[in-house]
């Protein structure tokens, strides 16, 4: 221990300094905030009255929206990217590939919250299609995933040596065959970063689920901001609880990464 305050009592002093700081910034705040007030408020509702189970049914209408809009995306992320990598020798072929890339380019090019707007009060009534607003989100956020995870899988296939795709071909295999058994399961060990990051960024959008009437943990905490009117802690709680769910899978994600680097080196 006196050999590593000797070694490093410059950083020792540095983190100390730092964490004076912010104890002092924090007092301060809380002091010309009110902090203390306000967390009663916080408390009085959240715990008192129950507020806390609108969060857990927010949460869980977070997961199921980010869950399965994330499997629909995927698929139709993956047929759309299997698609645009056909070559283009039939008429069919360059026909599908051009309904998908306007596919994309809709959904790429304009905001989640419009579409979720059209889509709902829009599309899925003139379609005569009635659904709650979590299933309705569940499938607008699975169109708009699948327009992203397309380029992604598309990318992903494209870094893939063509050699095996070939060689599948030269066994017999058809095109789709070789494709989906050999071709895909190497793509998605590559982009599987790229995959996690759109998992995340999944995660944060259904912040804009409560504009059809969903309750997701934005929507729970504004709730207990309009109940109280005072918006302070429950903001803060907010934050806190995206940082910990996104810290929380990005520690899975890193440690799927790595059990597929062993099972490379393995081979």
């Amino acid at each position: 221990m006196k050999k590593f305050l000797k070694k490093h009592w410059m950083d020792v002093l540095a983190i100390l300094a730092v964490a004076a700081l912010g104890i002092f910034l924090a007092l301060t705040v809380a002091d010309r905030f009110n902090f203390g007030k306000k967390w009663g408020f916080f408390y009085s509702y959240f715990v008192t009255n129950k507020g806390y189970k609108i969060l857990l049914n927010g949460m869980k209408n977070t997961g199921l929206i980010t869950l399965f809009g994330f499997l629909i995306g995927s698929l139709i992320g993956t047929l759309i990217a299997v698609v645009r990598v056909i070559p283009p020798y039939k008429k069919l072929t360059r026909y599908g590939q051009k309904v998908c890339s306007v596919y994309v380019a809709f959904f790429r090019g304009t905001p989640i919250v419009v579409q979720l707007l059209l889509g709902y009060y829009i599309l899925l009534p003139l379609l005569g299609v009635h659904l709650d607003p979590v299933a309705s989100c569940v499938l607008i956020f699975g169109l708009n995933s699948g327009a992203y995870i397309s380029e992604i899988m598309r990318g992903g296939i494209q870094s893939v040596d063509p050699g095996q795709l070939e060689a599948a071909r030269a066994v017999g295999l058809p095109f789709p065959v070789a494709m989906i058994k050999i071709v895909v399961p190497q793509a998605i060990k590559n982009i599987l970063p790229t995959m996690g990051n759109e998992f995340i960024a999944l995660i944060k959008e259904t912040a804009i689920v409560g504009y059809v009437g969903a309750v997701d943990i934005t929507k729970a905490f504004q709730d207990q901001g309009n109940n109280t009117y005072e918006y302070m802690i429950p903001y803060l709680m907010m934050a806190a609880l995206y940082i910990v769910i996104v810290a929380l899978i990005a520690t899975m994600i890193k440690l799927m990464e790595r059990r597929l680097a062993k099972s490379e080196r393995r081979n």
